[in-house]
Order: C-alpha cells, then sequence, then structure tokens
C-alpha cells in the first residue's frame, strides 16, 4: 500500500509538472501569436492638390502627369481612369447604409471625368431599384458617365426560372438535369456570370466612341471608404493584373471561401487569419503584405483593363454544361483569373491585399476597419484562437484536400474522355475553382443539388 501511495503522489507530481509546463508553452505561443500580429497598412487620403483640382487643362494634367510621381501616388495624379462595375440584388440597406455614398466619395476623389459607373439589378424585392435610382441622379449631378440597369422584377425573374426548357427537346445551354424534380433547373454560375458580363456591356460602346480604361473596378454589396480602394490600387506597387480586398459578414470570419485559392491552387484551410495550407501565402499575410494567390475575389476586385480590350476580351463564364452534369462547379469569380492567365498571361499575376477588409454590413466593416498601424486581427482572442483554427486546418487538409482533389481529377478526365468524335479533347484551364457541388437558381435565391 505506501508503494501504491508513493507511486501515486509521483504521478501526481509529474501531471503537475506537464500541466505547468504545457501551460507556460501555452502563454509563449499565445506571446509569441500576439507580438508577430501583422500592422496594418493603408494609403491615406491626400487632399487635392492644385494641379488637379476641378478645371485644370490638358496642358497643365500634361506636364503634372511629366513629373516624377509622389511615393504611393493618388490615381488621379497619375492620370488613371476607373470603369467601376457592380450587381445587385436585395442590397437597399448596404446602399442606403453607406456604400452610395462611399461611392461617390471615391469618383469625387478620382476625378468624375476619370471614370465609368456601370450597374445592373434584377429580382429585388424591395428598394434596391430605389436607392440606385437616387445613386445615378446624383451621379448625373456629378457628371459621371454611368450606366445603370434595373432589371426583372422578381415574379418577372420567377417566370423566367420557370421557363424551363422541353425535356424531351434539346438541351438549352445553362440549364442542368434535376434528377429530383425530374426537370430541367437553371444553373447559377452561368446566370451570375451572364450578369456580371451585362454590366461589362459598356466598355465595348465606350471603347467605339474613343474612351478607354487602365482598370476595371469591381464592387459588391460591400461597406468601403475611398483609402480601401487607393490601398488595393497600391497593391504590390500597382502590378498585378488583379488586386481583391478581404471581405466579412461575421467577422473575424472571412467570408467569399468560393473564389479564393491560395498561390499553390487551394482553398483556405480556415476563415480565420492567416486563412491558407500555403506556407509562402500564410507568411506573407503574417508580415502583412500582398499575398499572390491564384485566385480571389473577395468583395472589391481591381483588374488591369487591357485583357477586357483583348481579341477575344476576357469575359466571364461558368464551366461547360456537360463537366456540371458530373456534380462539379466552379465560381466565375475564380474562372475570370484562370482564363486570364491561360489566355492572356496574367501579367503581373493575381494578389491578395490584406490590408484592404470591406464588410457586408456597417458594423462587420467597423469590426475589421482598424487604423493604420494597428494589428490585424484586433481581437486578442481571435488572434489566438485563428492562429490554433489554421493549424487544425492544416492537418484536416492534410487528409481532406488529396481526398476531395482525387474526386474532381477523376470527374475531369471522365469528361475528357467523353469527348465527342471529331471534336479537340475537352479541357478546363479552371480546374483549381472546381468543387464537388452543383448550384441552381431556385425560387428567389438558390441551392444545391
Amino acid at each position: 500500500m505506501l508503494i501504491t501511495r508513493r507511486r501515486l503522489g509521483r504521478l501526481r507530481l509529474y501531471r503537475r509538472r506537464i500541466f505547468w509546463a504545457l501551460l507556460i508553452l501555452f502563454f509563449i505561443d499565445c506571446y509569441r501569436i500576439l507580438s508577430s500580429r501583422p500592422k496594418t497598412v493603408r494609403i491615406p487620403v491626400s487632399k487635392p492638390s492644385a494641379a488637379r483640382a476641378g478645371g485644370v487643362g490638358p496642358g497643365a494634367r500634361a506636364a503634372n502627369a511629366a513629373k516624377q510621381p509622389p511615393e504611393h501616388a493618388s490615381p488621379r495624379e497619375l492620370n488613371q481612369t476607373f470603369y467601376i462595375a457592380s450587381v445587385h440584388r436585395n442590397n437597399e440597406a448596404i446602399l442606403r447604409s453607406g456604400w452610395n455614398d462611399a461611392m461617390l466619395a471615391l469618383i469625387d476623389y478620382l476625378g468624375p471625368e476619370n471614370v465609368h459607373f456601370s450597374s445592373v439589378e434584377s429580382g429585388s424585392q424591395e428598394g434596391t431599384k430605389d436607392a440606385l435610382i437616387d445613386l445615378k441622379n446624383r451621379l448625373d449631378l456629378r457628371g459621371v458617365s454611368n450606366h445603370v440597369s434595373l432589371g426583372m422584377t422578381v415574379w418577372e425573374q420567377l417566370d423566367e426560372l420557370d421557363t424551363r426548357p422541353d425535356p424531351d427537346g434539346e438541351r438549352e445551354p445553362g440549364w442542368i438535369w434535376n434528377q429530383l424534380e425530374h426537370r430541367y433547373a437553371l444553373r447559377r454560375i452561368p446566370y451570375l456570370a451572364n450578369v456580371r458580363n451585362q454590366a461589362m456591356e459598356p466598355l465595348k460602346w465606350l471603347q467605339k466612341q474613343g474612351r478607354t480604361f487602365d482598370k476595371v473596378l469591381w464592387v459588391n454589396d460591400v461597406m468601403f471608404d475611398t483609402s480601401d480602394i487607393l490601398t488595393l490600387l497600391n497593391t504590390n506597387d500597382g502590378s498585378y493584373a488583379a488586386a481583391c480586398s478581404m471581405d466579412f459578414k461575421s467577422p473575424p470570419l472571412y467570408y467569399d471561401t468560393f473564389a479564393l485559392r491560395d498561390d499553390r491552387g487551394d482553398k483556405a484551410v480556415s476563415s480565420h487569419s492567416p486563412w491558407f495550407l500555403s506556407p509562402t501565402s500564410r507568411a506573407a499575410v503574417r508580415a502583412g503584405r500582398p499575398v499572390r494567390v491564384a485566385s480571389c475575389w473577395n468583395g472589391i476586385v481591381a483588374f488591369d483593363a487591357s485583357p477586357f480590350y483583348a481579341d477575344p476580351p476576357l469575359r466571364f463564364r461558368g464551366i461547360d454544361d456537360s463537366l456540371a452534369d458530373l456534380h462539379l462547379e466552379g465560381s466565375e469569380c475564380c474562372l475570370v483569373h484562370a482564363d486570364s492567365a491561360a489566355l492572356y498571361g496574367g501579367g503581373g499575376g493575381v494578389w491578395l491585399n490584406p490590408n484592404v477588409r470591406v464588410g457586408y454590413t456597417v458594423d462587420a466593416w467597423r469590426a475589421v476597419h482598424v487604423a493604420p498601424g494597428q494589428p490585424f486581427p484586433p481581437g486578442l482572442v481571435d488572434a489566438v484562437r485563428g492562429a490554433w483554427d489554421n493549424r487544425w486546418g492544416r492537418w484536416r487538409a492534410a487528409v481532406q484536400f488529396p481526398l476531395e482533389k482525387a474526386t474532381v481529377r477523376q470527374r475531369l478526365r471522365a469528361w475528357a474522355d467523353a469527348t465527342p468524335p471529331g471534336e479537340l479533347e475537352r479541357t478546363e484551364v479552371g480546374d483549381f475553382c472546381l468543387i464537388n457541388e452543383k448550384q441552381i437558381m431556385w425560387q428567389n435565391g438558390w441551392k444545391h443539388l
């Protein structure tokens, strides 16, 4: 009995020592995590100089452009032009709570003469149409060229979804067979791609009028300010095929998991910062530097405009219907980057700027919109939890990702092997965008099959 008690006493002592050792290591780890959080870097909004104030003539602008540009020169100082695009559905709350005002403030800063604004709305059930009409009126007063397309009512959109192809007739593009309901359903991604291409249509007739743009700036229904956009435009010193923000709906979790892929083409392993599986991508996030990625969208994205003027021009698309039949899908916001790299070289690459953080509500934006020089994530608990969640995600991904990729590769091979006789072998350059899903438009929204 005496020996047993001694052994029990030693065991308890060992356990206490192990507990305290682990606790000390945990606190050391927490300190390292918190002390290494990147400091937020944002480009300040400078006051307009006399040379770029209203009423400056072409000669003065040319002389100003010939000067050596200052560090972080504004787009207006560099005489850059912008095609700003957006699509909307049921967005009245964010439009009226700050989006419209933020967009007007941005355009005022960039210079109304340097901007064309294009927006498409369809199927809203509330006051989105009225909110966009208000914005258009304010753009017109500023002399900003714009095209605001107010589309179908929600009832007209529902009628469109119910106008299905004949099950016994020839298949129409963009529709997929719904086995559960024994009828065709409209695919979500090609539908969204068509809406985005509609927002890009004015680019063509503006070019015929002799007006072209340096950048295409896509802005989702997110809250932002002018400093966010300037910081995004200065990503990688302005050298990129595309540069994206990070978007948040329920901070500290980021939102757009569908389009974001790291530099190796892998999706994020965690919704918490530093998000990625790739060591290179994680290191960039932890240093607060722009992150080289294969694809992103995440609320706001700035494109080099040249691929949209190429022949053929860069367009948004979904994957082929015959590939979607195999229960695969890919975001149009990911495929556009894959196509840009494959068709036009993707000069400058695609970059995610972790310093630009936008929100789908004003509260979400304020939660992540910390002041310059302040760390991110701002909360101590969120920072520690995010680091540990990323570690666990990397362990999980070591098993999960190879299995998911094997499924995608198997279906891609089956699709390629089924290439009709006489046609070139089927290929999909956006294979890293693909996931094991089917998505269809349904009632007033969408769903998985």
